[in-house]
């Protein structure tokens, strides 16, 4: 039971998570709404990189930050954002299936260089590292969304867009 709360609470995130992806304007890929913000394709990018982490939490028994550029080039069209979403959902499907509990409770490390951020077991880390963190960013796109006059799609329920739908 355990196991399946966990795939199908990642797969619901997973599969909202693209429905926002859907949305992504090129034409503003490399706007943001501040100077400290990512570009909005900076940010679907990291969204990218948080599907690959949670994949490494299952091929791998710890990743180290220090060992992979701070930040990867902006990816400029949306056929790719969902191109390599897509490829990552399919790999952590697969994962995910093919694991048991016990691999689910084994421990995990996220560490850069010598100093260790978190060391949890692989379930409590896909849900915190990974999808929590995607939620985080998701919301965040929202917004930009939001800001460029692009229609929200709901991701719990109707968003103001949807509304009487």
């Amino acid at each position: 039971m355990v196991k399946q709360l966990i795939v199908g609470d990642a797969m619901h995130e997973l599969a909202t998570t693209r429905r926002i992806l859907e949305r992504l304007p090129e034409e503003h890929m490399t706007w943001k709404p501040h100077v400290k913000s990512m570009t909005l394709g900076g940010l679907a990018t990291h969204l990218i990189n948080l599907l690959n982490w949670q994949v490494a939490i299952f091929l791998y028994p710890e990743f180290d930050l220090s060992t992979v550029p701070l930040r990867r080039e902006p990816l400029e069209r949306r056929e790719d954002v969902l191109e390599e979403f897509d490829g990552n959902v399919v790999k952590l499907e697969k994962l995910l299936t093919e694991c048991d509990e016990k691999t689910l409770g084994e421990e995990w490390t996220l560490r850069n260089g010598d100093h260790i951020i978190l060391r949890q077991p692989r379930a409590i880390a896909l849900r915190t590292f990974g999808i929590s963190h995607m939620v985080h960013h998701r919301a965040q796109l929202g917004v930009y969304l939001r800001l460029l006059d692009i229609p929200v799609p709901g991701l719990y329920g109707p968003s103001a867009d949807e509304e009487g739908r």
